[in-house]
């Protein structure tokens, strides 16, 4: 089985704000990006496409298949109470001990990032248990995608923003028995 991990394009959403399950708009162009995307994809029609329900994601999977199972478990990281602040207004009393430990400390009212690592590995170990003969296209955000990397790349979830994931960014998969391939360079934030 061959996966495309995609993340979402580009939301309309201005720079430092804090987003995470906000059901965002995308840009007006989105359709120049969404055309970049496929281009990266293979053209036949034997695949399943999973998305986030966010419809920043479910936009681009709806071009990509009549038949998209939206899935919770692909959602970005629930940011709680920090949902569309800025992330300049969010007091130094809740952000510091969360920017000390973001892999566990959960955001006020949201999850953390192991919560999140959690909800993601089920979603993959669902998919081995699926045994598709079909492709599987996966449209997310950088958060689950970056979860799910850190695990096939065996990194510890505090390294994996090192992994630099750009909107309309592929990632692409083999399945080897039970364990995942990733076939894609993963480029590092410097």
């Amino acid at each position: 089985m061959e996966i495309y991990l995609i993340r979402h394009t580009t939301p309309q959403v201005e720079k430092g704000i804090c987003y995470g399950q906000t059901d965002l708009d995308l840009i007006e162009n989105f359709q120049s990006e969404f055309e970049t995307v496929t281009s990266k994809l293979p053209q036949n029609e034997n695949i399943s496409v999973f998305s986030s329900p966010l419809k920043r994601c479910t936009q681009l999977a709806d071009t990509l298949s009549n038949q998209v199972i939206l899935d919770n478990r692909l959602k970005e990281l629930n940011f709680g109470e920090w949902e569309l602040k800025p992330w300049n207004d969010i007091p130094e009393t809740e952000i510091n001990p969360w920017m000390e430990d973001f892999v566990s400390t959960a955001v006020p009212n949201g999850e953390s990032y192991t919560e999140l690592a959690s909800r993601v590995r089920s979603f993959f170990q669902a998919l081995l248990i699926l045994k598709t003969q079909k492709n599987v296209v996966i449209v997310s955000h950088a958060g689950p995608i970056r979860a799910f990397l850190a695990q096939v790349l065996d990194i510890p979830l505090k390294d994996s923003f090192k992994i630099k994931i750009n909107y309309g960014d592929v990632f692409h998969l083999r399945l080897q028995g039970k364990s995942f391939e990733l076939l894609t360079e993963v480029g590092a934030n410097s």
